[in-house]
């Protein structure tokens, strides 16, 4: 809540995706009516949340609450789950307003949110790794910048690209992509490349949080 900058991109990526569907894709029979909703959707849950969970991480290191922290004996998984557990929890009903706004039968619905909520998750814990291994929120944002646009934008080369199609499979970005833009897509497969990164980023942030806990 101190952070409006931080909240108002909750609201701003649905919103765009709204005022696009009803002013150009509502006037152009030939642009697909969800076109733009599953456009912001895939980059909101894919890049989005990476720069503000860094922050959000990096300021405990900055005042020092990650050091109290970790002497009052948080475990890493604590810790996740209460500066990660907001954004988790605000990314969901971001990506409730996403469905709101799309025209989706009930099964694509279910594809979207479940796809939605995984990447949002892998977003907060990727944002969360990068925080915790900056010296600050200045270095934070320096290093969550160009993570977000490379996992952010390598589905959109990819795309392109059969080569760089191959190699984007191991992100969770390019299986967010892979099941907004086609729902007949079989969604068991991408939800265990989403979760496979989600165990790896998990590791990553315990031996950081470990290792500069009672650094930060």
């Amino acid at each position: 809540m101190k952070s409006p900058m931080g909240l108002v991109m909750f609201l701003t990526f649905p919103a765009v995706a709204l005022l696009m569907t009803i002013f150009i894709a509502g006037s152009d029979e030939n642009i697909p009516p969800n076109m733009f909703v599953t456009m912001m959707a895939a980059i909101f849950a894919g890049m989005g949340l990476i720069t503000s969970v860094s922050d959000a991480t990096a300021e405990d290191i900055e005042r020092k609450c990650l050091r109290f922290l970790v002497i009052a004996g948080m475990k890493p998984h604590q810790y996740l789950l209460g500066t990660g557990g907001f954004y988790l929890f605000a990314g969901t009903i971001t990506a409730v307003i996403f469905a709101l706004i799309g025209d989706f039968t009930m099964r694509e619905t279910m594809k979207f949110l479940a796809i939605m909520v995984a990447g949002v998750a892998a977003s907060v814990l990727l944002g969360a790794t990068i925080g915790i291994y900056a010296k600050n929120r200045q270095a934070a944002t320096s290093l969550a910048m160009p993570a977000a646009v490379l996992v952010g934008f390598t589905p959109m080369i990819a795309a392109f690209n059969e080569t760089v199609e191959r190699v984007a499979g191991v992100l969770y970005t390019q299986q967010i992509n892979v099941i907004v833009n086609d729902f007949s897509q079989d969604l068991w497969r991408p939800l265990l490349i989403i979760a496979a990164n989600i165990a790896v980023l998990t590791v990553l942030f315990i031996i950081a949080y470990k290792k500069k806990g009672l650094k930060g």
